[in-house]
């Protein structure tokens, strides 16, 4: 017998998301990486990703956080840590011809989003400003670490100024971020790397 009431279908409560979310926030990292935090706006980030600005806020929160998201994305697909080595030197070496491959790899933006992603922010964003500038202090900290592990076996003058060169060398690295947006070759690039170690204190 019929109840006399009809079966209308109630939305799931699930509410699956009709995109890749791992795609869409790939196509943030680059919007964010080729225009930066402060000029990339929800509606690019929306087009890029092919959702719509709900969505983005369903699934990522609000622009800060999603930016926040693609970083750490960067960090773990793209990001050059100092890689361990018999030395401070060769560390660094491997450390700058990585980055002068990645930084001039045709299949993404150039350069480094660490470095640039907050360029020309508005006050409201210092902290993206911050937290970025940390990411930067905290490679220039290790590298300056590596090159004290030297000083003390020996393999470097005990008069070694570690924190400057560490400076210089995370300055070098700078240098090349910039140098790939200008449109540089991985061979100038590796250019810059030769004159670099050629500032390496003698031993």
């Amino acid at each position: 017998m019929s109840s006399g009431h009809s079966q209308a279908k109630t939305p799931s409560k699930r509410s699956r998301r009709a995109f890749d979310r791992d795609q869409a926030l790939a196509a943030a990292l680059r919007e964010f990486w080729t225009h930066g935090y402060e000029t990339t706006s929800v509606a690019s980030l929306t087009e890029a990703m092919g959702i719509n600005p709900p969505s983005l806020y369903a699934a990522f929160g609000d622009k800060r956080q999603l930016f926040d998201e693609a970083v750490q994305l960067y960090r773990r697909t793209y990001g050059a840590r100092l890689p361990q080595g018999p030395d401070a030197r060769s560390a660094i070496s491997t450390l700058l011809r990585h980055i002068a491959a990645d930084y001039t790899d045709p299949s993404h933006p150039p350069g480094c989003i660490i470095i640039t992603g907050a360029t020309n922010c508005a006050p409201g964003s210092q902290d993206v400003k911050d937290k970025l500038r940390a990411m930067r202090e905290e490679t220039k900290a290790s590298i300056a670490a590596c090159i004290r592990t030297d000083v003390t076996a020996g393999r470097l003058p005990a008069d070694t100024d570690a924190d400057g060169l560490a400076a210089f060398y995370a300055a070098v690295v700078q240098g090349m971020n910039q140098q790939a947006v200008d449109g540089a070759s991985r061979e100038t690039l590796e250019r810059v790397v030769d004159a670099a170690m050629a500032a390496w204190p003698a031993g």
